[in-house]
């Protein structure tokens, strides 16, 4: 099969470039393992919380050059606004609503229910100009009975401490008691089906009626819009006072819906799609990849003129550590990592993770090294790619989207 473009990964930054690529004409395939590090997403993209040394970053068009130039947004240069307000209209025409400003870190509420910085939110959810916005509001924290991956005290500590006051009760529907029979059955993705049912959305939204007066707002799991994000925006209608959707444990319902409209929008542009499919081998030579095989596709190659590694980190097996040294398991790039393990954590569970800023070394133009040379027609994007710390900058997404967008513009048929 002959394809333009193909893409290894079909999380984030794979699904970003596809579509780019596929509205430029490219005729693009996406090869993906399976699920995307999207289902277990917050809600919120984040860009540039923090510098490397720990400075919290308020405004990150204003702080990207005081990164080092191994960073991905430092090869990405002068286009970084760009591409932030790029990045910002593909996720609006794939349907998918947020709010944020590429000049101004706004904060999102965590699953614990502290706050932290962030660029873009799905407009399901409530971002604060400040984390002390909930001072002397009184919180009703209403749980699904039965439901274990929203930890009612723990959020309510957290508003508490910052100045609220919160009262928890949990709700159950005879809708539910089916998924009650099982722990496992009781999750945020299998709640949102059911919720998608309007007389039982509507069931819902009357006992919150009922049990919020006298409150300033009401705080809820994010168990709402699996398909879209309707039943949040009813939800805020009806109800009189403001609703704060707050994220869970994966699985998140946002991050499902996400994915799915992306890899829609990226179908609908002509975009071949392969799910659960892996690439095993490639043909190597000259400075060059000629092509892949998968292991659906058994003795079948995949030949494109461009290649683009979206493979993820070592959360997804884009990177493998071992005793040795860390690969890149799909190209066998070189990954820029040192050699010496002890060097590779912190002690201190929530400190820097050295480990964190491996990734496949690449050239200005994100072209892959193999043995120390560049490979012509092969790029990599996102995760895989060394010079950052998505956990502790905050910038995982970014990098993911504007990489994205970098790679696919440069590319030529």
């Amino acid at each position: 099969m002959k394809f333009d473009t193909v893409i290894i990964g079909g999380g984030l930054a794979g699904l970003a470039c596809g579509i780019r690529l596929q509205n430029r004409g490219f005729k693009c395939a996406i090869v993906s393992a399976g699920q995307s590090a999207l289902h277990f997403s917050s809600g919120s993209f984040d860009l540039l919380n923090e510098l490397p040394d720990g400075t919290a970053v308020a405004n990150p068009e204003k702080a990207i050059h005081l990164l080092d130039k191994k960073h991905p947004y430092a090869k990405i240069g002068d286009k970084f606004p760009v591409y932030t307000q790029e990045a910002k209209q593909l996720l609006l025409d794939a349907g998918i609503e947020v709010q944020g400003d590429s000049k101004r870190n706004s904060y999102r509420i965590t699953p614990m229910g502290t706050t932290m910085p962030t660029w873009l939110t799905l407009t399901d959810f409530t971002t604060l100009e400040t984390p002390n916005e909930v001072i002397g509001k009184k919180i009703l924290l209403v749980n699904i009975a039965g439901f274990l991956d929203f930890n009612t005290k723990f959020v309510a500590d957290a508003f508490e401490t910052n100045g609220a006051e919160c009262k928890i009760i949990s709700v159950s529907l005879p809708e539910f008691e089916k998924l009650r029979q099982s722990p496992t059955e009781m999750r945020s993705a299998n709640i949102a089906r059911v919720l998608e049912n309007e007389n039982t959305l509507n069931a819902l939204v009357a006992k919150l009626k009922e049990a919020s007066k006298s409150f300033d707002t009401v705080a809820l799991p994010a168990v709402f819009g699996l398909s879209s994000n309707d039943p949040v925006k009813k939800i805020k209608q009806l109800l009189d006072i403001p609703v704060h959707i707050i994220p869970t444990m994966p699985p998140s319902v946002a991050g499902i819906r996400t994915q799915k409209r992306l890899r829609r929008v990226f179908e609908l542009a002509g975009g071949f799609y392969m799910l659960g499919d892996s690439v095993v081998n490639a043909e190597i030579g000259d400075g060059k990849i000629y092509n892949v095989y998968t292991v659906n596709h058994g003795d079948i190659a995949l030949y494109a003129d461009n290649f683009i590694l979206a493979s993820g980190s070592f959360f997804s097996n884009g990177l493998c550590a071992s005793m040795d040294g860390v690969t890149e398991p799909v190209f066998g790039a070189d990954v820029d990592f040192d050699p010496n393990r002890n060097t590779w954590y912190n002690a201190s569970v929530f400190g820097a993770q050295r480990y964190r800023t491996f990734g496949v070394a690449t050239d200005d133009q994100f072209r892959i090294k193999i043995n120390g040379k560049v490979q012509d027609n092969v790029y990599a994007i996102g995760s895989v790619l060394s010079g950052f710390d998505a956990l502790q900058e905050g910038c995982g997404a970014g990098v993911s989207l504007l990489t994205a967008l970098y790679v696919a513009d440069h590319l030529k048929k």
